[in-house]
């Protein structure tokens, strides 16, 4: 996962929602939101970026 949104550039905190593709694009929730599930980067679709366990 990229550090930034790809659309907005705002960087998620690291236990914050933030969105991936299977390209491994980048998006915030509001990004996503906006792009209606559809990654503008690589056409993929962005799903919730699993959270760590440690």
């Amino acid at each position: 996962m990229r550090g930034i949104c790809e659309r907005c550039e705002v960087s998620p905190t690291s236990d914050g929602a933030a969105f991936i593709c299977s390209d491994e694009c980048t998006f915030c929730p509001e990004c996503t939101a906006a792009t209606a599930g559809t990654c503008p980067e690589c056409g993929g679709e962005p799903v919730a970026r699993p959270r760590r366990t440690t």
